[in-house]
């Protein structure tokens, strides 16, 4: 166990912090996923917006690192694209 109060500080932040991430990686995937499985396109690219803003916001916390948000967002639209 840590001696110092900073270290016994830093240990509360980073615990903090890591649920507060967990929370909205998972939130974000979740999105993600749910996306994917929609099969219309009008409701595709209504959900389109919103997941975008979801993986801007956590890439801009650094939840997660801006070149993977682009290319997930990337993906998602040639998803959409394609559907018929």
């Amino acid at each position: 166990m840590a001696n110092h109060k900073s270290s016994l500080k830093r240990i509360r932040q980073t615990e903090k912090r890591r649920l507060h991430n967990r929370y909205y990686g998972k939130t974000m995937r979740n999105a993600v996923r749910k996306l994917r499985a929609t099969t219309d396109k009008g409701e595709a690219t209504a959900m389109y917006p919103g997941v975008a803003k979801i993986l801007d916001k956590l890439a801009k916390t650094h939840v997660i690192h801006k070149n993977k948000a682009n290319n997930l967002k990337s993906k998602l639209a040639r998803y959409i694209n394609k559907l018929a």
